[in-house]
């Protein structure tokens, strides 16, 4: 058994079981005790859906370079991380400081150390396979309804965006089973979420869902499929929903997978089959300058006393700037280029019939 307490020696002080040694380490805020057992056990000092306020030796942390720039580090004592502002040493400038902390590198230049989140893993995770981001992702935990204490049912698991996403809406008292076709895919995302302190709330299989299922039958209260041909595995995601209903939805690239998941569908009894795309247009905001609009008050004036622009004579009167004035303002301009399609959605419910 594992035992997490706070204790007296100092804020951030952790009391945890340990493998064959036990001691004190670790200085001011960030002391750690640690006992032995006989119990391969290890407490994980942060978690993707338990937010804390102090950096810990083994804590994943998002290094904040930028809005378009940020990586995921490992923290660990005697460690060093390289950026293009400097060096940062995890012993003296991660470990004990709270997440969020503007840290100096040693060039002079900082970033900022931010807590992860399914949002930010999103970004920054390594990618194993194509993923889905937020703007799928928040469609899909809308319209599968999930909530805390869900049972969701996936495959494939891929770099486990959505996974992390879905475990964060679940829990506390809810589970993922998530199942991943590749076996180094599979041991990968098994140890990320050990790392990220989730594993409770999710099980990893490594098996054909199209051939064996999801290994689990009427508990779930919703499937998510991202597998190459959805429809074969249409049956075992009805098998693995509970008996009074639940969701589904697969996303696929292409329109004749569509096709022929939507004809699944209808032959297992699902109803309420639709297909949706969402195409994210994406706007900056900035100062733009535009010509103020002539009104015709200018051109009545000029005829009536008899201006003519034409006349090199006349370039430098006032008159001859009344159409040429500017006004600045904030406004709201898309990008030039913007991130074409990417998926199709299909949702449907398990009928009761």
């Amino acid at each position: 058994m594992g035992l997490r307490d706070e204790c007296a020696a100092g804020d951030g002080c952790m009391l945890r079981w340990d493998c064959g040694h036990s001691g004190l380490r670790g200085t001011g805020a960030s002391t750690e005790l640690w006992v032995t057992s006989s119990a391969n056990y290890r407490i994980v000092t942060m978690s993707f859906v338990e937010y804390g306020d102090t950096i810990k030796d083994g804590d994943t942390a998002i290094v904040f370079l930028g809005h378009e720039s940020m990586f995921p580090v490992k923290v660990q004592h005697g460690t060093v991380t390289q950026t293009k502002y400097g060096v940062i040493r995890h012993s003296t400038d991660l470990i004990g400081k709270k997440y969020g902390s503007k840290v100096t590198c040693s060039k002079g230049g900082w970033v900022f150390i931010l807590h992860p989140t399914p949002e930010l893993w999103t970004m920054n995770l390594p990618h194993r396979t194509q993923i889905l981001y937020s703007t799928d992702i928040s469609i899909i935990t809308m319209m599968l309804e999930l909530k805390p204490g869900s049972i969701v049912c996936e495959s494939g698991t891929g770099s486990g965006s959505l996974s992390h996403a879905l475990i964060r809406t679940v829990a506390p008292t809810g589970h993922l089973y998530t199942v991943e076709f590749h076996q180094q895919r599979a041991e990968k995302a098994r140890e990320e979420f050990r790392e990220h302190g989730v594993e409770h709330l999710v099980t990893v299989t490594n098996q054909d869902v199209c051939k064996n299922g999801f290994g689990v039958s009427n508990i779930a209260d919703a499937v998510f499929l991202d597998i190459p041909s959805p429809w074969e595995a249409i049956g075992h995601a009805k098998s693995a929903l509970k008996a009074e209903g639940g969701r589904i939805c697969s996303f696929s690239p292409c329109i004749e997978q569509v096709q022929r998941t939507c004809l699944a569908m209808e032959e297992y009894g699902f109803t309420e089959i639709n297909t949706l795309e969402i195409l994210l247009r994406v706007y900056n905001v900035k100062t733009i300058s535009l010509q103020i609009p002539d009104l015709g008050k200018a051109a009545e004036d000029n005829s009536s006393t008899g201006f003519d622009s034409s006349n090199p004579s006349h370039q430098g009167s006032p008159c001859a700037n009344l159409q040429q004035g500017t006004v600045q303002f904030k406004s709201g301009v898309p990008l030039r280029e913007v991130v074409g399609h990417t998926g199709y959605l299909t949702f449907a419910t398990k009928s009761l019939v």
